[in-house]
């Protein structure tokens, strides 16, 4: 099971900057990122390759940081592969809350991470459909 860090900062010019200037200095590097407007705050979503480290060093920095469970997935770069994930989750009615993706290059890998309601049987499921699920590690494979 992979996790993501969930860091909450002013919305303002810099935070971002902060925040990767911290991880740089600790040696912590970033795999996939979000960033997301909530109003006078914003909400940065990191994979990174030590979670748990990474948030006890933002924490110690004075951030608010919190770990969150999420699902990471592997699949081929080919049409219909994200209706498929879709539709094995749909199927079993696990609710997809956050989702972001990516497709790395040279080697036509599909990156998601996906927030769900029920990580155990997304995994469960998704394992049995077929789809390679990933731990951060994993990502220096791809």
């Amino acid at each position: 099971m992979a996790k993501q860090l969930n860091i909450f900062v002013d919305n303002k010019p810099g935070r971002l900057s902060a925040v990767t200037e911290t991880l740089a200095t600790n040696g912590i590097n970033i795999f996939i990122f979000t960033i997301q407007d909530r109003g006078d705050f914003g909400l940065i979503k990191l994979i990174v390759d030590k979670p748990e480290e990474a948030g006890k060093v933002l924490v110690g920095k004075g951030y608010a940081a919190a770990l969150k469970d999420v699902v990471l997935v592997s699949v081929k770069d080919q049409p219909g592969n994200l209706h498929r994930l879709a539709t094995v989750l749909q199927e079993k009615k696990i609710n997809l809350s956050d989702a972001r993706g990516t497709v790395l290059s040279p080697s036509n890998v599909g990156l998601c991470c996906l927030e769900v309601d029920d990580i155990r049987s997304a995994e469960k499921v998704l394992k049995k459909a077929g789809f390679d699920l990933l731990d951060v590690k994993s990502i220096y494979k791809l």
